[in-house]
């Protein structure tokens, strides 16, 4: 055995002797609670009524854990759980699908902006995005945590053992961890364009930035993954990166549209919200 490899021995459960709560949704509840926090921080920045954040909130949270687990569900079970759609309700026994929560979200977005905000979708989903991108990195996290979505077995000095769940314990890429550092990326280089440039001002840019970074490493990252289900063996790409490459293409477009109109400044205050 390489000295060099890093052998991933975590329990998964917070504390040891119970099954939950686990690591896993322990970085869920990180996520929005670090990512409600900044968003309320650019909402008062803005000067937008105080009720949106409220609001924000209970529309995205839902929105994205049902989002996630319907996209699970449907995307890469459906012949389990359309056989047993009682399955669909036990998300504690895991199963969240980033594709299906950034689908939920974007329904919730619009309900949200037909019933509470009345800007426009993107004017949301821009500023969504900068808190969802850190969020995503801690989910990543938690999926290390768990042993799961594991990278396909690798001889590079930084190659993980998971002695979980796994019947042949290899040195395998530490998948997870990839696309954590590439979200985090995308988090820093979000916070920097919204406070230190007009981005916010240029609709859609964020949302494309943030769709392009994201879903084009998820893209790159899915070739050095293990398949997460069986029928995926025999697919030239995987069910993560035929989802990935639609919104990959409109954040390009979107980043596209707006970059001859980006340049130094800071968000301005709503002026229907003063």
């Amino acid at each position: 055995m390489n000295l060099l490899y890093i052998t991933w021995d975590v329990n998964p459960s917070v504390i040891p002797a119970w099954n939950m709560p686990r690591w896993y949704g322990v970085m869920w509840a990180v996520g929005f609670y670090l990512g409600f926090m900044i968003l309320n921080k650019m909402y008062k920045k803005e000067k937008v009524p105080a009720d949106w954040m409220d609001k924000t909130f209970i529309y995205i949270l839902v929105a994205g854990i049902l989002g996630a687990r319907l996209g699970h569900c449907l995307f890469y079970q459906p012949d389990i759980y359309l056989a047993n759609p009682i399955e669909i309700l036990k998300i504690w026994e895991g199963g969240l699908a980033s594709h299906g929560g950034a689908l939920g979200i974007i329904i919730a977005v619009y309900f949200l902006n037909k019933r509470v905000i009345h800007q426009s979708m993107l004017w949301i989903l821009d500023r969504l995005v900068v808190p969802t991108a850190l969020a995503a990195c801690l989910i990543r996290l938690g999926n290390l945590f768990n042993h799961e979505i594991v990278g396909a077995p690798t001889d590079l000095p930084w190659g993980f053992y998971f002695t979980l769940n796994d019947a042949e314990i290899v040195p395998r890429h530490p998948a997870q961890l990839y696309e954590a550092i590439a979200y985090l990326l995308v988090f820093g280089l979000l916070i920097f364009l919204y406070w230190k440039t007009n981005a916010s001002r240029l609709t859609g840019f964020l949302l494309g930035i943030f769709f392009t970074l994201s879903f084009g490493a998820r893209f790159l990252i899915e070739f050095i993954k293990e398949d997460q289900v069986d029928f995926e063996a025999s697919m030239t790409l995987n069910m993560g990166q035929i989802l990935s490459i639609p919104l990959a293409l409109f954040g390009f477009y979107l980043v596209f549209k707006n970059l001859k109109g980006l340049k130094k400044g800071e968000p301005l205050p709503l002026a229907s919200a003063n």
